[in-house]
């Protein structure tokens, strides 16, 4: 079958001719239908988290979606046929084993959540990392329910889900995003308002912020711009290192948190939205042949949303 490989650091992937999985006892094989293209790809490549990677060559590909082809002698959960996801996972395909850049792949039953029917595969292949990871940053590690004040700042992938699940918790939206381009997008969403910085809605009673952008100057804007007693969430790391004002903090009695991908029910519940369409992805689609070239978009700044290859 074919297989887009990882073979050194700061060359293309490569498309290889390998030998078909087949699923030991615990296992299925899933004939991809769709498979997302992240930023990780690109750390992976340029030598940023390629120390994650166990072996080389290594088929890349970590946001997968797809039918079971095959299942293990042990599975009692999954059947052939069956439309499912295997949400982005440290010990999961694309990082610990090959990944989804192939015409299939093998995970573990327990790593596999069912996909909902009427789901196109391209929404839940980007559900199962962008999705999940601001679903868990607003819904567990935020604690938004229906009435919350929320500030979203960053509206980029992850920033655009986090915004949309966030609405459909039954929260009051605030976006700050210095991309005026995308204001009319924030307010299409049903932001009540948008702004070029967060700490312009210092008046509005925040009472979470989610930081998708994590520029160090966002996240004690912040904790400067929260209610008293109010949280924020910190899940943008567009720098290593932040200077916070540690006196509102401390006075206010603010929350930080960090927040960092899901859990397989996270990956669930927001497959759920996407069913009762109250998320969506903005998708660009490519061809299998195209995903080398996708990994040079997305490293050159070019894409928009998600890049997801369809196939199979």
């Amino acid at each position: 079958m074919r297989a887009w490989q990882f073979t050194e650091v700061g060359k293309p992937l490569t498309l290889n001719e390998v030998s078909a999985p087949s699923p030991a006892a615990d296992e299925l094989v899933v004939h991809v239908r769709a498979a997302g293209l992240c930023h990780s790809d690109v750390g992976f490549l340029d030598g940023t988290l390629t120390p994650l990677l166990p072996f080389r060559p290594i088929t890349l590909g970590h946001e997968i979606a797809g039918t079971v082809s095959a299942v293990g002698s042990g599975v009692t959960r999954f059947t052939v046929g069956q439309r499912v996801v295997i949400p982005a996972a440290i010990e999961g395909p694309g990082t610990s084993k090959n990944g989804g850049f192939a015409d299939e792949v093998v995970a573990l039953e327990r790593l596999v959540v069912a996909l909902p029917d009427g789901v196109p595969f391209d929404q839940a292949a980007a559900a199962t990392d962008a999705g999940l990871t601001s679903y868990h940053a607003v819904s567990v590690q935020g604690q938004v329910s229906a009435g919350s004040r929320v500030g979203i700042i960053g509206l980029g992938g992850l920033g655009s889900l986090g915004a949309q699940t966030a609405l459909a918790l039954g929260a009051r939206l605030f976006v700050a995003e210095k991309n005026q381009r995308v204001h009319d997008f924030a307010r299409s969403l049903g932001a009540e308002r948008v702004a070029d910085d967060i700490i312009d809605f210092a008046g509005e009673n925040l009472d979470v912020v989610v930081d998708f952008a994590g520029f160090g100057t966002t996240t004690d804007g912040a904790i400067r711009s929260v209610r008293r007693g109010g949280r924020i969430v910190q899940v943008g790391l567009g720098r290593a290192r932040a200077e916070i004002d540690l006196q509102a903090l401390t006075l206010n009695e603010v929350e930080l948190v960090g927040s960092q991908a899901g859990t397989k029910e996270d990956c669930a519940a927001v497959l759920d939205l996407v069913a009762d369409g109250k998320l969506s992805s903005r998708i660009t689609e490519i061809g299998f042949e195209e995903i080398a070239d996708g990994i040079g978009r997305l490293q050159r700044g070019e894409v928009i949303g998600r890049l997801v290859a369809t196939f199979g």
